[in-house]
């Protein structure tokens, strides 16, 4: 009888890469309020709620958008190519990256020697959280003509018109909100940002224990173990207060 070899594709590189699907623990949630609603909580702010996807506080029906984060864009294009790099399309006399009169971004973006062209925009907003929300729109839309997160850029425009929505809010998913705060857990830098991180998902994480216990296991799993690997070590005399989280 002859033996059935397997074989197994070979792991994809470079601009291949990008086209990868990204992970549920790398897919964020955008809340798409109309104009509306944003007014409705605006006149009335007890008419929003803290949500349980986003964490935002908005009106109950808003709909919300799966997309890609710069940090988890980032990880993937040096993945792809750890040389990428991008420019503004154009400077200002002061040697600063250019806005046009919209007050948005284009950009070069160049992955394995390839360059496309992006552009961002960050709503009107203003300030140093701006400019960076400016820059990460605009490679998230680079990246997608390199067919980065496509499967989210088919399903709605992160930056569409407010128009009427008639679609209902997606159902709690347990473990996709599970992976996002564990990734959340193990960037903690320290105990502080640890105990700090948890305490802001408690809500969150009791609707996970309502509806995957494993799930919820695994989230106080991860924070024990973050805990565990913050905690400096002390010798046995020197018995220290246990931290109350």
């Amino acid at each position: 009888m002859n033996a059935v070899t397997e074989v197994k594709a070979a792991p994809k590189t470079g601009l291949e890469l990008l086209r990868t699907p990204f992970p549920a623990n790398q897919i964020s949630k955008l809340p798409k309020p109309t104009k509306a609603q944003t007014d409705a909580v605006r006149a009335d702010f007890k008419k929003g709620i803290r949500c349980k996807l986003c964490g935002a506080w908005h009106h109950p029906d808003v709909v919300h958008l799966d997309y890609v984060g710069h940090a988890a864009l980032t990880d993937r294009l040096l993945d792809a190519d750890p040389n990428w790099n991008w420019e503004p399309l154009a400077f200002t006399d002061k040697g600063t990256p250019l806005r046009d009169e919209n007050g948005g971004l284009w950009i070069k973006l160049t992955v394995c020697d390839v360059t496309r062209y992006g552009y961002g925009n960050a709503e009107g907003k203003t300030g140093g959280d701006a400019i960076k929300e400016l820059i990460g729109d605009a490679l998230r839309n680079a990246a997608m003509r390199f067919g980065a997160a496509l499967d989210l850029w088919h399903k709605g425009d992160l930056h569409a018109d407010d128009e009427p929505v008639t679609d209902t809010p997606p159902a709690f998913n347990a473990r996709a909100a599970a992976d996002r705060i564990i990734g959340k857990l193990r960037k903690a830098a320290s105990l502080d940002d640890l105990a700090e991180a948890f305490k802001a998902e408690q809500e969150t994480i009791a609707d996970i224990k309502a509806t995957d216990a494993a799930a919820a296991a695994e989230v106080i799993s991860e924070k024990d173990a973050r805990k565990a690997a913050l905690t400096p070590r002390i010798s046995a005399d020197l018995a220290g207060d246990s931290i109350p989280y």
